[in-house]
């Protein structure tokens, strides 16, 4: 089974990165970490959000975005911003595709953006909300794109019973 993949670009907060650690779990999605990072790992307000969870997490680091390009080599990005004109539900996500999200205080860098805008999506929001949350945002297209892959939970019994949930 191909997994959707998560990719979080310098996140800030740790707590956001926790709870889209847990839902990548509960969704057998990888997560990717480009640094650097706005906290450290082992920090208390992670480990409440989701730490617990980490040691099942398919986690990846990357020093920079130059080397998750290099280690990622041909992979489809789509990339979450308040400038894109497609909105996440009216594209078709592969079932490895990689789904991109920048920090908090900024998004994803502008130089970046250009070189993927067709690869750009946006979640639509009334004009008088700032933004969604991180993890809201990324739970959101997730579960978009795993709909459009005909997700079935059952798939992930096996995943979840290795870990001695129920």
């Amino acid at each position: 089974m191909a997994k959707l993949n998560i990719v979080l670009f310098e996140p800030e907060i740790p707590s956001n990165t926790g709870n889209i650690g847990r839902t990548c779990v509960a969704t057998g999605t990888r997560l990717h970490l480009i640094e650097p990072l706005g906290f450290r790992l082992n920090e208390k307000s992670i480990k409440r959000a989701g730490m617990d969870y980490w040691e099942h997490l398919d986690v990846t680091r990357y020093v920079d975005y130059q080397d998750f390009c290099k280690r990622n080599t041909g992979a489809k990005v789509y990339m979450a911003t308040t400038k894109a004109p497609s909105v996440y539900t009216e594209v078709h996500y592969e079932p490895d595709c990689y789904l991109m999200f920048g920090k908090e205080s900024g998004g994803i860098p502008e130089e970046i953006l250009l070189e993927n805008q067709e690869t750009a999506i946006r979640i639509p929001m009334l004009s008088t909300i700032r933004s969604l949350n991180l993890a809201n945002s990324v739970a959101i297209v997730l579960y978009e794109a795993l709909r459009q892959n005909n997700f079935d939970h059952m798939q992930l019994e096996g995943h979840l019973t290795r870990y001695n949930w129920k």
